[in-house]
């Protein structure tokens, strides 16, 4: 487990990454104290208290929640309750404060930018390629990173048309065949790259964007071979 502390204005907060579940974890005690004006005489009784108030609401967020060990100011680490980035995302959103409204504004606005995306998925690639650009990427690996998009999206497709739909199986399958051309697990690929939570093929040259692409179409053609080929000796007994 790999402690850090992140600073929100003068008021600190610690994480972690949980290398097993591949996620970072946040100090449910911190973002209230750097959250809430009502927390900073004792934010543990803060949050001791929304908690309870959550549990009394039937909120899910404190199902999710994680005892870790983080390290404390007199350099010893306790046992501390923390939450995913999804679900500190949600706690955020049950602290009265006026410190936590750009926050709020700001997971409104992703939700308003994630159903426009529904309806007109267009969106969401250009949406895509401004964020690439704004990240400094070249034109020429951007149009190459689109071209991988699409040809996942077909991989996947054809999971799901094969009862795939559980995202643990899409992991699975996915890290075989990124072994298949890379000889590197999914895991193992983006330690070597330094990566954590960050997406691997937005990490990846152009030369390896080809490489996996290239995996990607072989294993939808293998997927997709038997119906060729039935449809082929089909259209020939027709002929």
């Amino acid at each position: 487990m790999e402690n850090k502390i992140k600073l929100f204005e003068d008021r600190r907060i610690r994480y972690a990454w949980d290398a097993e579940r591949e996620e970072w974890f946040f100090s449910a005690v911190d973002v209230c104290y750097a959250l809430s004006e009502s927390a900073g005489k004792d934010p543990g009784a803060y949050w001791r208290k929304l908690k309870q108030r959550l549990k009394s609401e039937g909120s899910e967020v404190v199902t999710n929640c994680h005892g870790l060990k983080l390290l404390a100011s007199d350099g010893k680490t306790y046992k501390t309750d923390c939450f995913s980035t999804r679900d500190t995302l949600r706690l955020i959103q049950s602290i009265p404060s006026p410190k936590a409204e750009p926050f709020k504004m700001w997971l409104a606005q992703v939700g308003a930018e994630r159903v426009d995306e529904i309806a007109d998925p267009e969106k969401a690639i250009l949406r895509g390629a401004e964020y690439y650009r704004a990240k400094g990427y070249t034109e020429g690996w951007i149009n190459q990173r689109l071209q991988a998009i699409e040809m996942r999206k077909e991989l996947t497709d054809e999971w799901k048309a094969r009862g795939i739909e559980d995202e643990r199986d899409y992991a699975i399958l996915t890290n075989e065949m990124t072994k298949a051309w890379s000889g590197l697990s999914v895991r193992d690929y983006k330690q070597i790259k330094g990566l954590k939570k960050e997406n691997l093929r937005d990490n990846m040259t152009n030369v390896e964007l080809v490489l996996n692409m290239l995996a990607e179409v072989t294993t939808t053609a293998i997927y997709l071979w038997p119906f060729y080929r039935r449809t082929s000796v089909n259209s020939h007994l027709s002929n």
